[in-house]
């Protein structure tokens, strides 16, 4: 079975994405966004799931797209921010090498601002946010193989600090 070498998990603004990106250059392998993957399943963007389909039609999608990810792409993995939420997707991560990109709300604000089209920060986005870090971090936890804290640190920082961990090669 095919495995990615890291999947990456953590609350919107924790640098998934970015950080995903330089960890798959710099690891010489392919990068995949399992929110990407429900965008294209689903034709549309994650906020008009929401909104047409509903939060828990999004989550089956995603369990889905966590559940095809985790079982064919060999390269670095981002997860939503809520995909460890479900019961399914923490066993799916049980055997993986899953690091917790852990971000203070105000990093996360400058990276994400407070207007992006983020259906769960869209009322109250700070209260919601800590709401939101308060039900998943146990979970982010419970998955993690390594905790990296993104406090301050540039997405280069933060990559080498993933590689370490993980005790990768960082060429």
């Amino acid at each position: 079975m095919t495995a990615p070498l890291v999947v990456l998990v953590g609350p919107p603004g924790s640098g998934k994405s970015t950080v995903g990106r330089l960890l798959a250059e710099r690891l010489g392998v392919a990068f995949r966004d399992t929110d990407a993957d429900i965008e294209q399943l689903a034709g549309k963007p994650i906020p008009e799931i929401f909104v047409d389909e509903g939060e828990p039609h999004f989550r089956e999608l995603e369990v889905r797209a966590v559940r095809e990810a985790a079982g064919t792409h060999d390269g670095v993995l981002a997860l939503g921010g809520g995909a460890v939420m479900a019961q399914a997707t923490r066993t799916l991560l049980a055997p993986l090498p899953v690091v917790f990109l852990e971000v203070a709300l105000g990093d996360a604000v400058k990276r994400v601002g407070l207007d992006a089209p983020r259906p769960l920060l869209a009322v109250n986005p700070r209260a919601r946010w800590r709401e939101l870090m308060e039900a998943r971090r146990p979970l982010y936890l419970e998955v993690a193989t390594a905790v990296v804290n993104t406090e301050g640190c540039t997405p280069e920082q933060v990559a080498d600090a993933v590689l370490e961990a993980l005790e990768l090669k960082n060429p």
